[in-house]
């Protein structure tokens, strides 16, 4: 069993496959990511960094090449086996919160934790070391609504963790805020992913907080390349 906690090869993707009006996204995608690694994917707007984040993370079908996660390869498996993957391995954060708005910070991160057969106690718990980790502690008890931009994005990250993944996939986590506060958010992200040992792909746009991971990769011409 491999020991890498993503692995895609040879991963295409098209819409609107046969048409006169197909789009090819990705040409045969490569990519291995290894545990604790942080790996900054880069490309232009609409070049498919969230086709292939999706199809990483199992939320998308390839149409040809290969998807393995935590060594468990995808290929073939239905759509609850495939779930369940994708529960029990990976962490998503959007550049949109999408936390639920009737819920505290708190909430937002036990509920999954609940939703995964955990006890209330110990989900509280994770819930406030996770907030704790980021620096939102004493904000534990407010809804999304009263929170900050950048706080907010940090209890995404939370609930995001919240089930102890291998792996977050993270698109454009810091797009919505302005360059400072991107700064801040960003570095408690890198700080989170690091003190619990997962690994991480990072789509951004920003080169300065790409430099800041482990490695690049650019999506170019629908393949990666290194950075």
């Amino acid at each position: 069993m491999s020991d890498l906690v993503l692995e895609l090869a040879g991963v295409e993707k098209a819409y609107n496959r046969g048409k006169p009006n197909e789009l090819v996204v990705l040409r045969g995608a490569d990519l291995q990511v290894a545990p604790g690694e942080i790996v900054a994917l880069v490309a232009p707007s609409g070049a498919g960094k969230s086709t292939l984040l999706h199809i990483a993370g199992l939320l998308d079908g390839a149409d040809a090449g290969r998807v393995a996660i935590a060594g468990q390869d995808a290929a073939g498996l239905g759509d609850r086996r495939r779930t369940a993957i994708r529960r029990q391995n990976v962490g998503f954060v959007y550049q949109f919160h999408h936390l639920l708005p009737e819920f505290t910070a708190l909430e937002n991160i036990v509920l999954p934790q609940l939703a995964n057969g955990v006890s209330a106690a110990a989900a509280r718990a994770r819930a406030e070391d996770l907030l704790n980790r980021v620096g939102v502690a004493e904000r534990a008890g407010h809804r999304p609504a009263a929170l900050s931009g950048g706080e907010q994005q940090r209890v995404a990250f939370c609930r995001a963790l919240a089930n102890a993944p291998q792996l977050l996939l993270a698109d454009e986590p810091t797009g919505n805020l302005d360059p400072d506060t991107a700064d801040r958010v960003f570095a408690a992200l890198v700080n989170l992913v690091q003190e619990t040992g997962l690994s991480a792909v990072i789509a951004t746009h920003n080169l300065e907080l790409a430099a800041r991971m482990t490695r690049m990769v650019r999506l170019e011409g629908g393949r990666l390349i290194a950075g």
